[in-house]
């Protein structure tokens, strides 16, 4: 039975010299020992559970597709995806589409895949077929999405499908932003250059979230239901979100590496690289989202992974897409600003590795524990990497991190017992099959 063993090893039970005994599945872990390969003072830690990201295959696949989009995470100790319903085609809101899916990903993953179905006007008809088919949970959008294919719900859609998903236990995701505030704010930005960040930062103001976590917050009460707020960027909703808390309300909540890690003082005119919804705001928005991770209020980092052609990045900040390609550097952005605040390699893996698990109940995903899939991230906290095209493994290279040094490099990553990165390579034929 393989072995490996580190000085630094993340378990439930804290940081330390280890021996893990494996198959696909973690068998024992035994005091650090001679047994097997040793990795010195690298950091072993549970393979990373990313949920928030967009594939984009079928249909758009020119965009990023689980070819690409799987090289990206094994590169950077991603373990486990799981895939967003939007900017596919189709649209995964249905059974017939969520089978497009299945069929698209076969043979071609480096990594575990799982799945979020979508909630949009009209197929509530159809969240228990997809649930029974292997969805996880649903997310919908309270504003434009962006993409035709999947248009945004009101108010009572949205108790409605939450009505059904608290029956069965499965969460609702949300894209927390009311069109009301961005219509009102939409005036006043018009006044600017379009090319300039500003122009774009106050056409999605803060209240637009802030507003729409407060109906969150209502709505969960009042249905019991699990709901989770994907990419927070306004740290002024953290406040609801304590009101949550205090009631006991099943109210989840999540940010990214780029609301964590860029701040709107720095962004330069015409950098539309930049340009995502809602958007990165200033400097004391975002120390004030690492507070929140402190203090407990927000629960996990995600990528939310949403590439693009470099073509649609083109234009101005109001006609650019909006979304950020970093799935192979989570790791990397978030020790690099962990670090000189404090936080160690446990939160990472509460963050990054178990509480994104737990959202999606991948029972087996995001612990070194016995019994859990021997998925692995073996890494150096001490080096740093700079982002260039020679490493990029996303379709496309156009990514605001180009140029950037960041702290943490990826030694090795394994797959329910097999290693399918190392050292800048990736081994084998892709092994990752889809998680129901």
């Amino acid at each position: 039975m393989p072995a490996i063993r580190s000085r630094r090893v993340v378990t439930p039970e804290g940081i330390r010299p280890a021996t893990i005994h494996f198959g696909e599945q973690i068998e024992r872990i035994e005091p650090y020992n001679k047994t097997g390969t040793d990795y010195g003072d690298l950091v072993i830690m549970p393979g990373l559970v990313d949920t928030h990201v967009h594939v984009n295959e079928p249909g758009r696949t020119k965009w990023e597709g689980f070819e690409t989009a799987t090289r990206a995470a094994a590169a950077g100790g991603i373990t486990t995806i799981v895939d967003m319903p939007l900017n596919s085609i189709p649209a995964t809101t249905t059974l017939s589409a969520l089978e497009s899916k299945v069929n698209a990903l076969a043979g071609k993953c480096r990594v575990d895949v799982a799945l979020w179905g979508g909630v949009v006007p009209g197929n509530t008809g159809q969240l228990g077929p997809m649930m029974e088919a292997g969805a996880r949970g649903f997310k919908c959008f309270l504003i434009d999405s962006g993409v035709e294919e999947f248009p945004s719900v009101n108010e009572a859609q949205l108790r409605e499908a939450a009505t059904q998903l608290a029956k069965a236990g499965k969460p609702l995701l949300v894209h927390a932003e009311l069109p009301g505030p961005v219509a009102k704010a939409a005036g006043k930005a018009a006044k600017h250059d379009p090319s300039s960040y500003q122009s774009y930062l106050e056409s999605r103001p803060q209240d637009a979230e802030d507003q729409a976590i407060e109906m969150l917050l209502r709505v969960s009460r009042d249905t019991g239901a699990q709901i989770h707020v994907v990419h927070l960027s306004s740290a002024t909703a953290l406040e609801i979100i304590r009101r949550a808390r205090r009631a006991n309300l099943p109210l989840s909540v999540e940010t990214t590496p780029h609301y964590l890690h860029f701040e709107s003082e720095q962004i330069e005119d015409g950098r539309n690289e930049f340009k995502c919804a809602p958007p990165i705001r200033n400097h004391e928005n975002r120390e004030r989202l690492w507070r929140g991770l402190r203090n407990g209020l927000i629960d996990i980092v995600v990528s939310d992974h949403s590439p693009c052609t470099p073509k649609l990045k083109r234009g101005d900040f109001h006609t650019a897409w909006g979304g950020i390609a970093s799935l192979q550097f989570v790791l990397p952005i978030v020790w690099t600003e962990a670090r000189d605040r404090g936080f160690g390699f446990a939160d990472l893996a509460s963050w990054m590795c178990e509480g994104p698990a737990r959202l999606a109940s991948l029972a087996t995903k995001g612990l070194i524990a016995e019994g859990s899939d021997a998925d692995f991230v073996i890494w150096s906290p001490e080096q740093t990497l700079t982002v260039d095209e020679a490493i990029i493994e996303h379709r496309h290279k156009v990514t605001p991190y180009s140029g950037e040094t960041l702290a943490g490099v990826v030694h090795e990553t394994w797959l329910r017992g097999e290693q399918v990165f190392a050292h800048g390579k990736h081994a084998g034929e892709p092994r990752g099959r889809w998680v129901v």
